[in-house]
């Protein structure tokens, strides 16, 4: 099995805006999501992801065949670090290993400090980054729990280098 992580051309926005459709379905385990009136949920950012040069946006495959996505901030200009915004791999291609080999493979491409949150709600994410970050971090992977009112949901905020 062969995992890659391939940038999304532009000609291929709306087949990552398809991804984002199941990504969103499936956050309203843990989320309160509503439908637009078009019978889809919303995502602002996708145009972003195309226009603006500190954002990237990866098909996950396995083996050439489409098994999910990832996408990442680059804030380091404003001092901030790489930040993975957000991660899907399709319900049949989860707990084959597949999100961590792409997980490790999006952080590794970006040298120097990376971000990432998740909802504790989400248990999935709850176990999943922690040790992703901790398979690539050089050194310590920093941890904060944030609760509301300062954020808008209960999760945890992981900060760590990759060298």
């Amino acid at each position: 099995m062969y995992v890659g992580l391939v940038p999304v051309p532009a000609g291929q926005k709306s087949v990552l805006g398809n991804l984002l459709q199941l990504y969103l379905h499936d956050s309203t385990e843990f989320r309160d999501l509503d439908l637009s009136d078009d019978g889809t949920y919303h995502y602002e950012w996708l145009d972003a992801y195309f226009t603006e040069t500190d954002r990237e946006a990866y098909f996950i495959t396995i083996d050439d065949v489409l098994a999910g996505f990832a996408m990442a901030r680059d804030n380091t200009g404003t001092g901030g670090a790489w930040n993975i915004s957000e991660f899907f791999v399709l319900r049949s291609h989860r707990r084959q290993g597949v999100g961590g080999i792409a997980a490790r493979a999006l952080v590794v491409r970006h040298p120097g400090i990376w971000t990432l949150s998740f909802d504790h709600a989400n248990g999935a994410a709850v176990r999943f980054w922690p040790a992703v970050a901790e398979s690539v971090a050089n050194g310590r992977v920093e941890r904060w729990e944030r609760m509301p009112p300062e954020v808008e949901y209960p999760g945890t905020r992981l900060r760590f280098r990759v060298g």
